[in-house]
């Protein structure tokens, strides 16, 4: 291997939160043993895939990259499998992939430094895949800033067990983090320029946390309470969290959109399906009605409330009619996006052993209704930004030039990405653009004139 710095290279799958704690891996790597982070594994001394149990063959995706990476132990290279599949199959991805030196799970990455110091100085394989709760935010150093905007991890876990869902088994129950300790590090994150928090968590609104001097009775914050706290810290401008779930929606939540101007005009709100039967089969705990009661009493204090959501699509036993009324809900909501799949058993799960007679030409002729309906919707919906104002958070340079040469990108409130032509100094401030296109999957803006001098 080289004698340059030591060089690691993550693959993340899955959701925010992996992709907020393969940041976290990089973090503590960095600063406990100097690894740089490349996107070259064939240049990596230390190869981690951090993966996810969500969709199907999970596992299977796993050890078929793995097999791909045994070449690089000829190098010396270590290889560790982190993420939910790691807690699920625990010791036995060592002992299919021998090669592997490193397995652990989301609760336990913290301990990635000394598992590698115990690898190399027992010639053993580490298997560290245990639920120690909150644990790991206390050893974790802070992090790196990239950029005006960073996730903030709130809690771990999910305690729902919907019939569909691996999470519980893999992440554990939930377990939020202190009051505190949140505030303290998105205080920190404002201080190294950081305009936009997105407070992540399997539930987020699930969140129950304790100050300094509190009993410890979980009772003394809740998510709202959380969310008043962090846009009273100078410096944040903004504010997103990821996922919440309708369970956990309170009044008290929905009363914060009236008095926090700082929290976005954009949620994500997963129903997984517009059929009340198909729900309660899911576990969900609430009906199709509930959930539109949570958006009309949203979007009567946020008319304009832009909303993405989840599709699960094929659940066993779904008919003709549970997909019609999904496809009446998007009509009725009006989702700017979504994430929808067909239905996949995960292992261990309730409805992994329910009965499924519905062909899978038929779940993946659904999937096609059910995303060709949203796409509509989330055309309209660009199409009506077309001659607005849109106040955008400038994020860094677009992915593609424009006709003219480099332009820079930013994010609506409503979660659109803008591209547009303006200085690279505009980085990490806020511009109001003149909306002048709108494609697929973007917009299309034109810097005003005063922003220029903001």
């Amino acid at each position: 291997m080289s004698t340059d710095a030591k060089k690691v290279y993550i693959r993340s799958y899955g959701c925010q939160m992996n992709e907020y704690d393969a940041a976290k891996m990089a973090d503590l790597l960095h600063a406990a043993g100097g690894y740089e982070e490349t996107a070259d594994p064939e240049q990596a001394d230390l190869v981690l895939l951090n993966t996810c149990s969500i969709r199907e063959k999970a596992a299977h995706k796993v050890f078929s990259d793995l097999g791909r990476l045994r070449a690089l132990k000829d190098k010396g290279t270590l290889i560790g499998v982190g993420g939910c599949v790691a807690s699920q199959e625990g010791a036995a991805i060592v002992e299919r992939a021998p090669y592997v030196d490193l397995v652990f799970g989301p609760q336990t990455l913290h301990r990635l430094p000394q598992m590698i110091e115990a690898r190399r100085a027992l010639g053993q394989p580490q298997v560290d895949i245990r639920f120690p709760e909150i644990e790991k935010f206390d050893h974790l150093p802070p992090a790196r800033v990239v950029g005006p905007t960073a996730f903030v991890s709130i809690m771990e876990g999910c305690s729902k067990y919907c019939s569909y869902c691996v999470v519980p088994y893999t992440r554990g129950d939930e377990v939020s983090r202190p009051l505190d300790d949140v505030l303290a590090e998105v205080a920190g994150l404002a201080a190294r320029g950081v305009r936009e928090v997105t407070l992540l968590g399997q539930n987020v609104n699930a969140w129950r946390g304790t100050a300094d001097g509190d009993d410890g009775d979980g009772d003394a914050a809740d998510f709202a309470l959380l969310l008043e706290c962090a846009a009273a810290l100078p410096g944040i401008e903004r504010i997103r969290y990821t996922t919440s779930h309708p369970n956990e929606f309170s009044q008290r939540l929905i009363d914060v959109y009236a008095r926090l101007p700082k929290l976005v005009n954009h949620l994500h709100l997963p129903v997984q399906h517009g059929s009340d039967r198909v729900l309660a089969a899911m576990k969900r705990g609430y009906t199709v009605l509930q959930y539109k009661s949570i958006v009309r009493r949203l979007r009567a204090l946020r008319p304009g409330l832009s909303l993405s959501t989840d599709f699960i699509v094929g659940f066993p036993g779904e008919t003709e009619a549970d997909h019609e009324a999904s496809l009446r809900l998007i009509d009725e909501i009006g989702f700017d996006s979504s994430f929808s799949f067909v239905f996949s058993p995960r292992p261990g799960t309730p409805a992994a052993n329910l009965p499924d007679d519905t062909p899978q030409a038929v779940k993946l002729q659904r999937l096609q209704q059910l995303q060709a309906r949203i796409e509509a919707n989330a055309q309209r919906i660009s199409a009506a930004r077309v001659g607005t104002v849109q106040r955008v958070l400038v994020e860094g340079p677009a992915r593609r030039p424009g006709a003219d040469g480099p332009e820079l990108m930013g994010r609506t409130e409503c979660n659109r990405i803008v591209n547009f032509a303006g200085p690279a100094e505009l980085v990490g401030r806020m511009v109001d653009l003149a909306i002048s296109e709108a494609l697929p999957h973007s917009l299309r803006g034109e810097l005003r004139e005063p922003a220029l001098a903001a």
